[in-house]
């Protein structure tokens, strides 16, 4: 069984790398950028927990962490954080044929609205995604 191994890094500083790299920076600056006590308080433990414990466990890999994510909150109706990770899934190498196949099992088990919405989402974002001069392949 493999679980996050300690290292010299802490878990904020390893969970901040890999949350950059799936959300990107623009996101992330934003997010941090907020500095009142809540989310002074908040962004440390939600990067340490969820990025630094979670993401940075080895067992899966980032892009079927993405799909887990998409699939979660999709059921959940979080459209928001939906969009988010869809990016997210692109920059960890889920191909928009993935996400088709992903979002029509979304739909079977968490319902045509979620199927809907998350299609909405995702056409833009892919449009989005396969527009940007800057990503790399």
């Amino acid at each position: 069984m493999s679980t996050t191994e300690p290292n010299s890094e802490s878990l904020f500083e390893r969970g901040m790398q890999v949350r950059r790299r799936v959300l990107g920076d623009e996101y992330v600056d934003a997010a941090m950028a907020e500095t009142d006590p809540l989310t002074t308080a908040f962004q440390p433990f939600m990067t340490s927990y969820c990025w630094g414990e979670i993401w940075t466990d080895d067992t899966l890999p980032p892009r079927e962490r993405s799909l887990i994510v998409l699939s979660i909150t999709a059921a959940l109706g979080r459209m928001g954080e939906f969009e988010i990770h869809t990016r997210g899934a692109l920059r960890n190498g889920v191909t928009p044929d993935e996400l088709l196949a992903v979002l029509k099992q979304i739909t079977v088990y968490a319902g045509v609205p979620a199927g809907v919405s998350g299609l909405k989402i995702m056409r833009r974002i892919i449009a989005e995604f396969e527009a940007d001069p800057t990503r790399t392949e």
